[in-house]
């Protein structure tokens, strides 16, 4: 049985239907790619499994159990860092909406796991661009979600702290076994990260290809065999019209 299955028949924005005729599959501790144009539907995939947008026609299931709403079983790390600009980075990691208690030696864990040790006390604007996402992926996984969801968690930092924060989250996915959805427009990022790269597109968006990334852990940038898969996504991408 797959970890998380989502079908998605019909989600409409008004008269708008933006995503149809979606059936994916996640195995455990797989990392999964949604890449394709904007406003295909990808962001809203992603909100669907959160639990963050409930309306719509279709069933997403964790482990074989239908899910309503949001669940501390599924971790969602944005485009931005979403920080508290009063709490400092240890209260920002432990922030929980469930209110499950403090628990600093986790915070100190992740801490050390993100490259961030000795930034307990550091406020939001203390913090770099890198080092506040790196602050929102532990975050993310405080609650020790088996599903982590991630929307462009990368494209608003500068390329080389791009490829590190890259390399953290391929690390941390390993580590964990953690399943990951993640959006992004990056191919490269993509190709990088994932076992598997579906391309979202038409209208309504729906997934086009479903592409996988034969290719052991951990990869280098800039291989030649990660370029060939590279080659291998933007031919569907452009087979599909994406492009």
């Amino acid at each position: 049985m797959s970890q998380l299955h989502i079908q998605v028949a019909h989600k409409r924005y008004g008269a708008r239907t933006v995503l149809e005729g979606v059936n994916l599959r996640v195995e455990r501790g797989e990392i999964v790619s949604l890449i394709g144009a904007s406003g295909c539907g990808k962001s809203t995939l992603l909100r669907i499994v959160s639990g963050l947008d409930r309306d719509y026609q279709g069933v997403v299931q964790l482990d074989g159990r239908k899910l309503d709403g949001v669940t501390r079983e599924i971790g969602f790390i944005f485009q931005e860092p979403r920080l508290l600009p009063w709490l400092h980075v240890a209260d920002n990691i432990a922030f929980d909406i469930a209110h499950t208690g403090y628990n600093l030696t986790r915070v100190q864990e992740l801490l050390e796991e993100v490259d961030l040790a000795g930034y307990e006390q550091a406020l939001p604007k203390q913090l770099s661009g890198g080092q506040a996402q790196r602050v929102a992926i532990a975050r993310g996984l405080y609650s020790r979600p088996k599903v982590l969801l991630l929307d462009e968690p990368f494209s608003a930092v500068d390329a080389f702290t791009r490829i590190r924060l890259q390399n953290l989250l391929a690390r941390i996915a390993r580590d964990h076994g953690i399943t990951v959805l993640l959006v992004t427009h990056d191919v490269d990022e993509a190709v990088f990260l994932s076992d598997r790269v579906l391309v979202i597109g038409g209208t309504p968006g729906t997934v086009l290809s479903d592409l996988e990334i034969v290719l052991p852990h951990p990869r280098e940038h800039e291989s030649a065999d990660l370029l060939q898969q590279r080659g291998i996504v933007f031919e569907a991408l452009h087979t599909a019209h994406v492009l």
